[in-house]
């Protein structure tokens, strides 16, 4: 019998649903409690279980599940939201809200993708708080230019610990880059790529580590470039984008904007979207799209970039 299962995840505590079935079980979300509930899991071969991305507060419980090869998916909690009011479930408590996911796992299937492993999750954390540093310090620069001079000295001090703590986390970015073999080689392939550096090529590996596994199209989705478009009878709205992993949609935008210039395809493909009249936003994210299937042929491929330039070359 295969079984589905939900969890509802909260600071303290953790509401699981097995679907065959409707007993709801507690378990506190602490080590003990997480190791309780994987090892309750194990035995039972689930088909999928399924946690809805709460804001980072649901990592323990996903880390401890990936560790133990439990086949685990985070969900997107608006479209968990929107199978909810689907099937009539307007009333939100914990154990509605894992019997929901445990449904939702069953009803949906949502694709079981492989979760990072510990070196993965803590690469993932250094970009996460490098993110976090460099934001602080865009603030801290902005406060400046407003505030009184007496209060500036204040600022620049802090400005400096931001300075220093951002460089001391990119070498501890480009050390831990340095542990694993693929790493390496992945880093080698993107960083190849004219306007991809440092920042966004750790960026890629550490949170989008299908690139090169998956489809074009499918990593567009993920990423959250995919066009979705808005056709209802005679109405047809501009296609949107969104959704997806935000963080690494804005670093290859960055990556974009400079591609625009220094990379000869992606340059190419924009100044033609810009000669067609396209909005230099549109053109600008489907230069993103562009650049993002690259990336996903070369690691696909382990090809750096001069051996896909040679391929654009004209012939003699």
């Amino acid at each position: 019998m295969e079984r589905f299962v939900g969890i509802d995840v909260s600071q303290d505590e953790l509401v699981l649903v097995i679907t065959p079935g409707d007993a709801v079980t507690r378990w506190t979300n602490d080590d003990p409690g997480r190791a309780a509930l994987v090892a309750a899991l194990r035995p039972l071969a689930p088909e999928r279980i399924v946690l809805e991305g709460t804001g980072g507060v649901e990592r323990p419980i996903v880390a401890a599940l990936a560790d133990a090869g439990l086949p685990t998916v985070v969900a997107n909690p608006a479209q968990v939201r929107a199978f909810a009011r689907g099937i009539g479930r307007h009333a939100k408590t914990d154990p509605i809200d894992a019997a929901v996911l445990a449904q939702f796992a069953a009803q949906v299937q949502p694709p079981v993708r492989p979760l990072a492993d510990a070196a993965t999750r803590d690469l993932r954390a250094l970009v996460v708080r490098r993110r976090q540093v460099r934001d602080l310090r865009a603030r801290e620069r902005q406060r400046r230019t407003r505030t009184e001079s007496i209060a500036q000295a204040s600022i620049d001090r802090m400005l400096a610990v931001l300075t220093t703590e951002l460089h001391d986390l990119e070498a501890a970015i480009a050390t831990q880059l340095t542990l694993d073999p693929t790493w390496r080689v992945k880093q080698a392939i993107l960083e190849s790529v004219p306007g991809i550096g440092h920042v966004v090529a750790a960026t890629v590996i550490a949170e989008l580590p299908e690139l090169g596994v998956i489809d074009a199209k499918a990593i567009a989705a993920l990423v959250g470039v995919a066009p979705r478009t808005q056709e209802s009878g005679h109405r047809r709205g501009p296609a949107t984008i969104g959704g997806g992993r935000s963080s690494v949609r804005a670093a290859l935008y960055l990556a974009t904007v400079t591609a625009t210039q220094y990379n000869p395809i992606i340059r190419a493909f924009y100044q033609r979207l810009l000669a067609a009249h396209k909005p230099k936003k549109v053109a600008l994210i489907a230069a993103e799209r562009k650049l993002l299937g690259i990336l996903t042929a070369l690691l696909r491929d382990g090809t750096l970039w001069q051996d896909l330039t040679a391929l654009h070359a004209p012939s003699p």
